[in-house]
This record gives C-alpha cells, structure tokens and sequence, in this order.
C-alpha cells in the first residue's frame, strides 16, 4: 500500500491519520508543483513560492483533523494556499505579474508562426492580469490546474454556478483579447 500512486487523496489522508508518514508524503508530490504554480499565478513572488507551499502543507496536515471530507482535498488545500496568500499580500509582500506559461511553442518552426503565437500569448497575459480577481482565480483553476467546477466552488467559496459564470466571463475576455 505503502507508494502506490493509484490511492485516492481520501484514502492517502485516511493512512496519515491512522500514523502513516509515507501519505503525507505522497500528497505533497502530488500537489506541491501544482501548489506552487497557483501561487506565482496568483502573483506570490517567486522567491516567496517554496514557503507558501510548504507553509500550506504544515497547516494542511496540522488541521487535517478538521477536514471532514465535504470538499475534495485537493480544493481545501487550495483554499489554505489561497487564504496564505492573500495574508502574505495584506502583509505588504510585493506581487510579480500573472503568468501561465513564459512562452508559447510554434508547432510548425515557422519563425512567423512562432512570433505570432508568442505575441498572442503576451496579450493574453496581458488580459489575463487585468480581469477581477475571482474570474482570475476560477481561469487559473480551471485551464491551468483542471479543477472541475464543485472543486473551484469550494476552493475559491463560492457556488459552482458562480465559479461556471466567471469562468465565462474571463474566457470570453481573454478570446476577444487575442481577436
């Protein structure tokens, strides 16, 4: 049982509490890259990104008794990132710009296609960092972290009908940016 990469987050939290380190374990490597892009994207420092993530598993695991399952794991440690995050930035911690990706690959070598797609992919940042804070989140979660919409509405506490309507909007911005 002990490594097998198949178990569910549920099953993982239920082997911690019953004394197994190697969950623990197996939930951080699963989760900590993905953890730690959200942050950047939600415009955490880069410098500041490994203690955030560690920061939220340190109180994920100290809380873990009070998680009773009624949201996914995986959206409840997002909501702790997201929650450390914002206290890092009320706390006067600089903020870099939004990214997704630093750069977007032509798929055909053409050095005109490739310059149009990177230029498509600057403005599509550049839209990117100016939608509401919570249609930006509820993208993030959705194209670069593959949250469905019930793990968005808890993560981000809000209803999965708000979490579908933002995503909406933002995309809708963001196609007619690249317009």
């Amino acid at each position: 049982m002990a490594g097998d990469a198949s178990l569910t987050d549920e099953a993982l939290v239920a082997a911690y509490r019953n004394g197994a380190q190697w969950a623990a374990g197996m939930l951080v490597e699963r989760y900590a890259a993905k953890l730690g892009r959200f942050l950047y994207t939600r415009g955490a420092p880069e410098a500041d990104l490994e203690d955030l993530t560690q920061e939220a598993f340190f109180k994920a695991f100290r809380s873990l008794e009070g998680w009773r399952g009624e949201a996914t794991f995986r959206s409840w440690l997002y909501r702790i990132a997201l929650n450390l995050g914002r206290d890092a930035w009320r706390k006067g911690r600089k903020r870099t710009q939004v990214t997704l990706e630093h750069e977007i690959p032509s798929t055909d070598g053409n050095p005109e296609s490739l310059f149009e797609a990177q230029e498509t992919g600057r403005r599509i940042l550049r839209e990117l960092g100016t939608l509401p804070r919570l249609q930006r989140d509820v993208f993030i979660l959705r194209a670069q972290q593959g949250m469905n919409y019930a793990e968005i509405a808890q993560a981000l506490n809000t209803t999965e009908g708000a979490a579908r309507v933002h995503y909406h909007h933002a995309l809708r911005r963001l196609k007619e940016a690249v317009a």
